[in-house]
């Protein structure tokens, strides 16, 4: 059996299930059934909304092994303190996939990395859009903006009128409070249900996001797409979103945004391309 283990939850967001999802329904295209493994039921409901209908919970990435069994594989999406639980996942499973926490990380214990910049023969691409994107549909003249999943933080509201100077609609976040959505539709033309997800981000003309998963999976979609570094841990980084015609801004400044709203989208550069997973599948089969 070959498992994948997605890190998510209230302060980190979805976008590590978004990936987990698109590799999942490849693989299932494939004929490879791939169980999906979560810490947080929140993420479960979000699943189904991405076409996995099957989940298994579990507490950290520390309790893998209390699914997954001896000879089993596993895909590992987490950034989480694993307390030296890698080095047993190597030696009990017979694959260990994992990506990256950064671009200095290594492989220690012969584990397969998924690199974000991967070049070499040793590696898997990090980059992973779900092919639903890549199905151009025709684009709606909206500006959405959608923060993550989460904003514990309530950093748009302490932003608002970087947010009330321009009419944008917002999509909100699976993790937002629910009586914080008053608030917020004092600072957007309209709000959208975190259910609305993947027709709004297909359907958008411009998407404004502060998630590189999101970012990237608009660009694919064709939308012309603007991220909003705000100086937190990020999937992949500015400088790799750059090369797909992604505007990169450093936080809420109005004046720059106006500036790059203005601008066409950049058709010239790299174009986000469809995943492959043939040396994983001939790996695992």
């Amino acid at each position: 059996m070959l498992y994948y283990y997605a890190h998510t939850g209230h302060k980190i967001g979805l976008d590590r299930l978004r990936r987990a999802a698109a590799v999942i329904k490849r693989l299932a295209g494939e004929g490879i059934e791939c169980r999906l493994l979560l810490n947080d039921f929140r993420a479960g409901l979000a699943a189904r909304d991405l076409g996995i209908k099957e989940y298994v919970t579990i507490e950290t990435i520390q309790d893998i092994d209390a699914v997954a069994a001896r000879g089993d594989s596993v895909i590992i999406d987490s950034d989480e303190d694993e307390h030296g639980r890698l080095v047993k996942y190597c030696s009990d499973f017979t694959h260990v996939w994992r990506f990256e926490h950064d671009p200095d990380d290594r492989s220690i214990h012969g584990e397969t990395l998924f690199r974000a910049d991967c070049r070499e023969e040793d590696c898997l691409n990090a980059v992973i859009v779900d092919d639903a994107y890549f199905d151009i549909e025709e684009k709606e003249e909206r500006v959405l903006f959608f923060l993550q999943d989460m904003d514990h933080d309530k950093t748009i509201l302490r932003h608002a009128p970087f947010f009330e100077a321009f009419p944008m609609e917002l999509l909100l976040g699976n993790y937002f409070f629910v009586k914080y959505e008053g608030l917020l539709a004092q600072c957007f033309s309209a709000l959208h249900e975190p259910e609305e997800y993947m027709d709004l981000i297909k359907s958008s003309r411009t998407v404004i996001t502060a998630s590189a998963q999101t970012a990237l999976e608009a660009r694919a979609a064709g939308a012309k797409v603007i991220y909003i570094d705000i100086q937190q841990v990020s999937l992949y980084p500015a400088a790799l979103l750059e090369r797909y015609g992604i505007d990169c801004m450093k936080g809420f400044d109005a004046e720059v945004l106006k500036h790059l709203l203005k601008q066409n989208s950049n058709k010239t550069k790299k174009p986000v391309e469809k995943f492959d997973l043939n040396r994983l599948i001939s790996v695992y089969k």
